[in-house]
């Protein structure tokens, strides 16, 4: 259960209602982690939702952006990230199977994506430093430095998320994962 109180999207007022109501407009509820942020800090809450739209129109496909925020969670242990981007992940078009290779950190059989996932749990683990040699690998891959900017912008907004949602034990809201 949530450590830290939310309001219903519905009990929401002003532009707390106006964002959770353009949320729902487009996914067709207030997640959870939405939920309680946007309780509580409204400017966080969009600030990651403006952060998330420029994700959005980068130059990383949509399944390079949820194998970014699937690797990440799966790292940082978070059962509600991992949950919420499994499912964005199928919507992206990333099969079941590759998803938990993907989490695994296995070669999911295609090389560029397994560059990228072993790049960004590179990053994970070591805390952010990147070697030459791990630099090197992700650019031969074909990732541009345009993209290695994005690459950053995602691995910086599911952080934020995961972090809140572990302090939170944010109440899963989306299918299981197994």
């Amino acid at each position: 259960m949530s450590r830290i109180s939310m309001i219903k999207a519905d009990d929401a007022t002003g532009v707390t209602a106006d964002v959770f109501g353009q949320i729902k407009k487009a996914v067709g509820k207030v997640p959870n982690a939405y939920a309680t942020i946007g309780s509580h800090n409204i400017a966080a809450l969009q600030a990651l939702l403006q952060a998330d739209a420029a994700l959005a129109k980068s130059s990383l496909s949509k399944q390079d952006q949820e194998t970014i925020k699937l690797a990440v969670s799966e790292a940082a242990a978070c059962d509600y990230c991992v949950a919420a981007h499994t499912l964005v992940g199928k919507i992206a078009g990333l099969a079941p199977d590759t998803m938990k290779q993907i989490r695994a950190g296995e070669a999911t059989g295609d090389a560029k994506r397994d560059a990228l996932v072993r790049f960004v749990r590179g990053i994970v683990q070591s805390r952010g430093t990147v070697s030459q040699d791990d630099f090197d690998a992700i650019v031969a891959a074909g990732y541009s430095e345009t993209q290695l900017v994005e690459i950053s912008l995602a691995i910086a907004i599911i952080t934020f998320t995961n972090v809140f949602n572990r302090i939170n034990d944010t109440t899963v809201d989306f299918p299981a994962v197994h």
